[in-house]
């Protein structure tokens, strides 16, 4: 959004200086992206006479020149025609730069005569394309600044362009009148407003505007006047210069006057030349298939439901966007309907996306403009026009009804510091909010209809903040609301799962992030894979679902490392898999893998392939880090993808899983491509029992001083009877005194039989309260032989 200092004036009273308004207009969220200023670049030039002007010795078209500069007189050769004794002109002397040649001038040697600078035309100037002849002053004293003449006599010339960059949020800044509005609430002046001056209707106009029903929600307002008697051309000087300073080029006063509100207020605007428009006008949505010549020289063909403006020989404007050529106004009109109307922002966006127009129209409505100024932008044109290029008015034209906008929010002045941290005065907050334009009632502050940004409480204590300058915001330490230790901010899952990363990588695991998606193969290897869990739009087919577990995406991390020759690997993840494909329907889990050998190779045979209970040692201190109680049992029957006889269920019961380690399937390990041994394990942190006390505080310890007693058994049991159901079954005999139980032989062969087997077990007796006797001993000895007989039929051997 560009506009000069000047226009910027016609709407705000101030004496602030072009760097006092750009530090605001940046501060105030309307980012300065650059200044333009003239001043900058002619401040070297002064005014200088010419005393004689002769004919170069050897150039017919050159003339030696003695000018009166304020250093005395000086020789200066000069081609221009004009160059003539008497005249006032502008002096550029050595060591300046002039920047319509790009050049830094010195003295010169012209055809063997001394130049002592040159006298500048105004296209060597950047003051226009005019390149005719110097520039000849109607006055001025010799040695004063060009650019101080320039102020007083054509100040146009040396006003300062300032650019700034709008945010789509703010479209009440893409008016100077709006950027206006900001600067006056800042205190940098005050807001000039006029009422709109209408001009009076002189008669009924016959043509009539028709917007369809299923257009409203695209058109909900129509406006336009008559205007006979017109006489077009070129448009007066400070118009041109206006729209000169923010690149566009003038083309006609009819043309120049849309373009001019639609920076002034933000208020696009259209004219269609009467004598080429054919019936009524009707707004509507297109069929498809039709085709316009827009006024860019390009024919575009609308699709269905786009929204055109026709008369009886069809389409005449892409609606909201861009006027057709066959009804454009040239010098010769003298007959015009001057169109404002409202468009949905969403659909013009739609639009001129598809067709691939962009237009100052189509960007302003698209990001929204005042739809209760309509109707008042359009008087302005009409006025406009009539003062300057004559005709009389017609009555006006209007389909639809002004939208309705109407919004208020609640004004809490403490809102501000709890937000923003500002303390405001209530009565500065208020001040602030009516110079925006809202209305106050009470504490209900009413939304001005050019701001549809404004959609809440928080955005009122925006306003506030943005206009008092977040600049002067102070940064404060945020104040303890209790004294004393505060309360946790993790949560006691949060807390498990640092713990869990921290011992995973203190047993040597490098830590993994894989993708949450992975392929349909390796999905369906961990019963996944199904349509619940695919993804609609894939980045690849490589992760075309979400991943059921965590260990595929550390099985093929694992065969990239042993790819590029790593072949020893700890790895582990801690994330979420996914069982289904709605947003409950996923579960967190830790899993880790060892592959290939323990160690590196040496001399003492340190090294060994991993095995079974290297994941399961790995699993349980994850465990208990995490908090899993120490008594848990070992169970079989996990998923297809352990090896059926080497893998193990860490239970709190037969429902409550923990854990799953061991062996992976060789089917598993063959399908990732991973070489080597594989072993695992994955835990379910969710599952492990929160703690029934909350304290921070551990129990206390406890010490027994009473001698252990340890006994040995031995039974034999069928060969296909777990170890674990004999150990379960020997701890259950005297949970008291029975501390623990664990396997120390197996033996399988010799006088024990076909199908047989001995297992030996260690049984730990813990007293608690006086020593036990060997009676105790022999008693609580024979229920354990009770207990593995009844429970896996099991007898001791002889």
């Amino acid at each position: 959004m560009k506009f000069t200092l000047s226009w910027l004036k016609k709407h705000l009273d101030t004496t602030a200086t072009v760097d006092e308004i750009t530090y605001a207009l940046t501060d105030l969220g309307l980012e300065v992206e650059g200044v333009e200023n003239p001043a900058d670049k002619l401040k070297t030039f002064t005014l200088a006479k010419v005393k004689h002007a002769e004919q170069h010795p050897d150039a017919d078209r050159l003339r030696v020149c003695t000018v009166e500069t304020d250093e005395g007189d000086k020789q200066i050769v000069c081609g221009a025609p004009n160059a003539r004794a008497g005249i006032t002109v502008v002096l550029a002397k050595p060591g300046d730069y002039v920047p319509g040649i790009d050049v830094t001038l010195s003295v010169g040697n012209i055809r063997g005569v001394e130049s002592h600078g040159m006298m500048a035309s105004e296209r060597e100037l950047e003051l226009s394309d005019e390149h005719d002849g110097i520039i000849e002053l109607p006055s001025g004293e010799v040695g004063q600044k060009f650019i101080d003449w320039l102020a007083q006599n054509d100040p146009v010339k040396v006003d300062p362009v300032i650019e700034i960059a709008i945010t789509p949020n703010r479209p009440d800044a893409l008016g100077v009148q709006g950027i206006a509005r900001d600067l006056a609430a800042r205190g940098l002046g005050t807001l000039k407003t006029k009422a709109v001056d209408p001009v009076p209707a002189s008669f009924t106009a016959d043509t009539k505007v028709v917007i369809d029903e299923d257009t409203l929600d695209g058109c909900p307002l129509f406006c336009g006047r008559i205007i006979r008697g017109v006489k077009n051309g070129p448009s007066p000087q400070w118009l041109q210069d206006a729209l000169r300073a923010i690149g566009l080029r003038p083309i006609n006063f009819l043309v120049d006057v849309t373009n001019f509100f639609t920076y002034d207020r933000n208020r696009p605007l259209h004219v269609f030349d009467m004598a080429k428009v054919t019936g009524d006008l009707r707004v509507h949505r297109a069929n498809g298939g039709e085709e316009l010549l827009a006024l860019d020289g390009k024919t575009y063909t609308f699709q269905p439901g786009q929204m055109v403006i026709s008369d009886a020989n069809g389409p005449e404007s892409i609606a909201g966007i861009m006027g057709g050529e066959e009804t454009g106004c040239t010098d010769e009109t003298t007959d015009v309907f001057v169109e404002s109307a409202y468009w949905d922002p969403i659909q013009i966006a739609y639009t001129g996306r598809a067709l691939k127009i962009n237009s100052d129209a189509r960007y302003r409505f698209e990001r929204g403009v005042d739809p209760a100024f309509t109707p008042e932008g359009l008087e302005l044109a009409v006025r406009m026009i009539v003062d300057h290029a004559g005709g009389e008015a017609s009555e006006l034209i209007q389909a639809g009804a002004v939208p309705d906008t109407s919004r208020a929010y609640k004004l809490d002045p403490a809102r501000v510091i709890s937000l923003v941290g500002m303390e405001i005065p209530e009565a500065e907050q208020r001040q602030t909010l009516t110079a925006l334009g809202f209305r106050l009632e009470g504490n209900m502050a009413h939304v001005p209809s050019w701001r549809p940004d404004v959609l809440g409480e928080a955005d009122l204590v925006e306003e506030v903040a943005r206009i008092a300058s977040l600049t002067k915001l102070q940064g404060k330490p945020m104040r303890r609301m209790d004294p004393g230790v505060p309360k946790p901010i993790l949560s006691p899952m949060q807390r498990r799962e640092r713990a869990a990363r921290r011992t995973a990588a203190a047993l040597g695991y490098n830590e993994c992030v894989t993708y949450s998606f992975i392929d349909k193969a390796a999905a369906e290897l961990f019963a996944g894979g199904d349509d619940a869990t695919m993804l609609a739009n894939p980045i690849s087919s490589e992760m075309s679902h979400m991943r059921p577990a965590l260990l595929p995406g550390l099985l093929q991390a694992a065969a990239r490392n042993q790819a590029r020759g790593f072949m020893d690997l700890a790895l582990f993840e801690l994330g979420h898999a996914f069982h289904g494909g709605e947003p409950e329907e996923q579960h967190l889990m830790l899993s880790g893998i060892l592959v290939g050998k323990t160690g590196a190779k040496d001399v003492h045979g340190a090294s060994r392939p991993v095995d079974v209970f290297d994941a399961k040692a790995d699993a349980e201190a994850v465990l208990a880090a995490m908090g899993a109680p120490a008594k848990a049992q070992i169970m079989r029957g996990a998923s297809n993808w352990w090896h059926p006889g080497r893998h193990g269920m860490i239970c709190l019961g037969p429902k409550k899983v923990l854990g799953v380690f061991g062996e992976l399937h060789p089917k598993v390990i063959k399908a990732m491509d991973v070489k080597g041994s594989v072993v695992g394990f994955t835990l379910f942190p969710e599952e492990i029992p929160l703690p029934r006390k909350s304290g921070a505080t551990r129990p206390a310890l406890v010490l027994n001083d009473l001698q252990a007693v340890e006994r040995d058994f031995a039974f034999v049991v069928d060969a296909d009877v777990a170890a674990l159901d004999l150990v379960n079954a020997a701890a259950g005999a005297d949970k008291a005194l029975i501390e623990d139980v664990r396997v120390f032989d197996e033996f399988i062969g010799g006088s024990l039989g076909e199908g047989k087997k001995s297992l030996a077990i260690t049984v730990r007796l813990q007293p608690t309260g006086t020593t036990l006797k060997e009676a105790d001993i022999e008693a609580v000895g024979k229920k354990i032989v009770e207990k593995v007989g009844k429970a896996t039929g099991g007898i001791l051997r002889g």
